[in-house]
């Protein structure tokens, strides 16, 4: 019999204690911790050996499917999501192999859930899970994140992306420039210009991409490149191999 080591995140204290109530009763699980936001659950399963997370849709500061997300299919336990979806959403997470709980639930359905993400455990390889949380988040990465999450020393910041005047290419990282305040994102230019709408973000450069609502004035320079001028009075030259990106920017 597998070992259970889990991990409750809910952003209800009492749903949370009705949880490990109904646990206690069953050998063979432990729970490592609980969280009540999506940034706590980020760091705990980051740091902890938890082989199941019970993971609720919608929490305070993101979604289920955003911690998902940041953590990464390859690197996320077996999911079981608890959620107050109607029947069409769970049809979904049903026809990707995940399994959930609707609430309200009782401790026979939680039971059941738990002896099915057992079984799996024994019998899944890591790459047959990673599969169905990549068919999971597919529709939610294709419709563009809105906030970017920013691991900081001792905690993690959510970064709204319609904040961000622009990104820069820093090494092994990029800077997201908000306003007077930079974060930086252990990620590559092309992974984030993935994530964001090309109809509100721009690559100018290979190390640039910009807000175009933060765009005021474009200055043709030489050999088909330009230089944009943000509103923030910082001027941004283009790379030649993104002419026509400009040029569809000035049409529209």
């Amino acid at each position: 019999m597998s070992d259970i080591r889990l991990l409750i995140v809910d952003d209800e204290p009492l749903i949370r204690r009705g949880i490990r109530t109904m646990l206690a009763t069953m050998p063979g699980v432990t729970v490592l911790s609980e969280c009540g936001t999506g940034a706590d659950a980020i760091q705990a399963i980051g740091s902890l050996p938890a082989n199941l997370v019970l993971l609720d849709v919608q929490l305070p500061d993101c979604t289920g499917l955003e911690v998902v997300c940041h953590v990464g299919p390859e690197r996320m336990p077996m999911v079981i999501f608890v959620t107050a979806y109607d029947e069409y959403a769970v049809r979904a997470f049903e026809l990707n192999a995940v399994d959930y709980l609707l609430k309200p639930f009782d401790g026979d359905r939680l039971r059941s859930s738990i002896e099915r993400a057992r079984r799996r455990l024994a019998a899944d390889d890591p790459t047959a899970l990673a599969r169905r949380l990549h068919a999971l988040i597919e529709p939610h990465e294709h419709s563009r994140r809105e906030r970017i999450v920013v691991r900081q020393s001792d905690h993690y910041d959510f970064v709204v992306v319609d904040t961000i005047d622009r990104i820069e290419s820093a090494s092994n990282f990029v800077q997201l420039y908000c306003a007077n305040q930079t974060y930086l994102v252990s990620d590559t230019m092309n992974n984030m210009e993935s994530k964001l709408d090309p109809k509100r973000f721009l690559r100018v450069h290979r190390q640039h991409i910009v807000n175009v609502e933060r765009v005021v004035a474009i200055h043709p320079i030489v050999n088909g490149s330009y230089e944009l001028e943000l509103r923030n009075g910082v001027r941004i030259s283009s790379g030649r191999q993104y002419k026509g990106s400009i040029q569809a920017l000035l049409r529209a």
